[in-house]
């Protein structure tokens, strides 16, 4: 991928998941189980990304890029679970911009932290005052759309 298309890409990424959460909260409403919502939502997933590598099957990892692989890096897909879960079962409870806002917020946060501390390979980038000023004016954002 071409440096210049990544932005773009992350922020269309960005906009088609809010628009998954109400999707997905239409979905539990129509299949009455929140189980069987998030295995439909995810089977889906599943599906597309198996035709994806069955199109594009290389690179395949060797046995030593899975042994030097982390035990916890398989379970990020869970990890999202959670969230598309979240999006079936409370997007219609608090509405699509606080469920949003309220996702976006709290990721940053963690995100912030994340960088700080280095967790999960990432590269250590230090909390300042322009980050903690980033974040209370996420906070104070989600605030005031939750609010109004």
């Amino acid at each position: 991928m071409k440096t210049a298309w990544i932005y773009p890409f992350i922020i269309v990424g960005g906009m088609l998941q809010a628009v998954g959460a109400p999707m997905n909260g239409v979905l539990l409403a129509s299949l009455q189980n929140k189980w069987l919502a998030t295995a439909v939502s995810f089977m889906v997933v599943t599906f597309f990304f198996i035709v994806m590598f069955l199109i594009q099957p290389t690179p395949l990892p060797s046995m030593r890029d899975l042994a030097h692989m982390p035990w916890w890096a398989p379970i990020g897909g869970l990890v999202g679970a959670v969230q598309v879960y979240a999006g079936l079962t409370l997007v219609h409870r608090v509405g699509a911009g606080p469920f949003m806002g309220l996702t976006v917020t709290a990721a940053l946060i963690a995100s912030v932290v994340i960088d700080h501390f280095g967790w999960l390979h990432m590269p250590e980038h230090p909390i300042h005052l322009g980050r903690v000023a980033g974040v209370a004016l996420m906070v104070g954002g989600i605030t005031l759309i939750a609010r109004f």
